[in-house]
């Protein structure tokens, strides 16, 4: 029979197993509506209206700490702070995108995290060229007022090839 303070040991044991288990999913849960609005903000037919464009970029921004830093590498820009990433996302720099975040990595530490995801999306520039982009995505969260929140994302893109072409060189 269990002592009552090894009950407690058992016990504390489980709920901090509980707290990474429900932590890591609510970073998984982040990531999936970060993905889902961005891409709302196109239709087949290219960005969506511009009131509905300002409040899918502020609900974007929400999910970003006040010192978040956005980094979309040399091809995007980076946006620090969250009203600097607000006015990014009201710029979309492409005509289409879809965005297929997978293989997560996260890692939770108390209440800062990281986190890494291969990144696969179909996408069409402004001027209408398909294109395919994969890469990956590193992130740093922390729960802030008891909400998980970015406090970095950095995109590294592997390669961007044209639809048709695919994402062989030629030789």
């Amino acid at each position: 029979m269990s002592t009552l303070e090894e009950l407690s040991a058992r016990i504390d044991v489980l709920e901090r197993r509980l707290r990474r288990a429900e932590d890591h999913g609510e970073i998984l849960n982040l990531k999936s509506r970060y993905g889902a609005l961005a891409d709302s903000r196109y239709t087949t037919r290219g960005v969506v209206a511009t009131a509905e464009l300002e409040r899918i970029a502020r609900q974007l921004c929400e999910l970003f700490s006040e010192d978040a830093v956005w980094d979309g590498g040399a091809g995007l820009g980076v946006a620090r702070g969250r009203e600097a990433i607000y006015q990014r996302f009201l710029e979309p720099a492409l005509g289409f995108t879809w965005h297929y975040f997978v293989k997560p990595l996260i890692h939770v530490d108390g209440d800062r995290a990281q986190g890494s995801w291969d990144i696969l999306a179909p996408c069409t520039t402004a001027d209408g060229r398909a294109l395919w982009m994969a890469g990956y995505e590193e992130d740093e969260y922390a729960r802030v007022a008891g909400r998980w929140l970015h406090t970095r994302m950095k995109l590294t893109v592997v390669f961007m090839a044209p639809y048709e072409r695919g994402w062989v060189p030629k030789r």
